[in-house]
């Protein structure tokens, strides 16, 4: 039977979501709790990877199991045992050839930035004091609705074959006491979102025009774009599936 887990972690301390030889990965922590727990080897598939650094409110995972299993019961187990800035929520049994990563409809994520000094948001969000023209970065933001090649915002070095992605949603919000740009699309490129943010604050800090910021686009070179902004604002939220996959 295979099922969907929901996970939610603090990406401060991990060299990201994927298990890696010489780091520790988020994914390589969950797998050797459900090992212990089943008493045998257990693997797990995300539906992607997060950077270093980076934060998940809604990570999602697909895992497969021959015998009997009570999930509600395997989610307790392991989060008496993951350590304390991992956290699984709840598991949901899908169709087999169901795939967390390959059926993800869409995937959202949120930046996270505090202009005012805060001891409570240490490593969880980008602490940036500069004045910022919040329409204005919305304005631009939108611009990247109408486009689907995003290479100006992607890492130099990876190795997909298209740097198309269809983005739904592109925004920032004022909250109380934080700034937060809300993006959300069918898939992202490494590093995508952080670039989009930095370049989005050279337009909100009037160092680009929201022209320059369509040119950028068209570029597709990332040296056009700004900077990467830090990863521990990032936050995966959301991984959406199809409703027929789950059973």
């Amino acid at each position: 039977m295979r099922y969907f887990f929901t996970i939610a972690y603090k990406g401060t301390q991990y060299h990201g979501w994927q298990k890696q030889p010489n780091a520790i990965g988020v994914q390589q922590k969950i797998e050797e709790v459900f090992s212990t727990i089943l008493n045998q080897k257990s693997e797990i598939v995300g539906s992607g990877r997060t950077d270093s650094g980076v934060h998940a409110t809604a990570q999602v995972f697909h895992f497969d199991y021959s015998g009997e299993l009570d999930p509600l019961q395997l989610v307790f187990k392991a989060n008496k045992m993951l350590p304390k800035d991992v956290a699984l929520k709840h598991a949901k049994l899908v169709k087999e050839e169901a795939h967390a990563r390959f059926d993800a409809e869409s995937r959202a994520y949120q930046y996270h930035i505090v202009t005012e000094k805060n001891p409570f948001a240490i490593d969880q969000a980008y602490f940036f004091t500069q004045e910022l023209a919040i329409e204005k970065m919305n304005l631009a933001a939108e611009k990247l609705l109408n486009y689907q090649d995003f290479e100006s915002f992607s890492k130099v070095k990876t190795d997909v074959f298209t740097f198309n992605c269809s983005i739904f949603e592109a925004i920032w919000k004022q909250e109380v006491d934080s700034l937060v740009f809300h993006i959300k699309a069918n898939r992202f490129l490494r590093g995508m979102v952080r670039a989009i943010v930095g370049t989005l604050l050279d337009v909100g800090q009037h160092k680009i025009s929201i022209e320059n910021f369509e040119e950028i686009i068209k570029a597709k070179n990332r040296k056009s774009a700004g900077r990467a902004v830090p990863a521990h604002g990032l936050y995966l939220t959301e991984v959406q599936y199809p409703k027929d996959i789950y059973l």
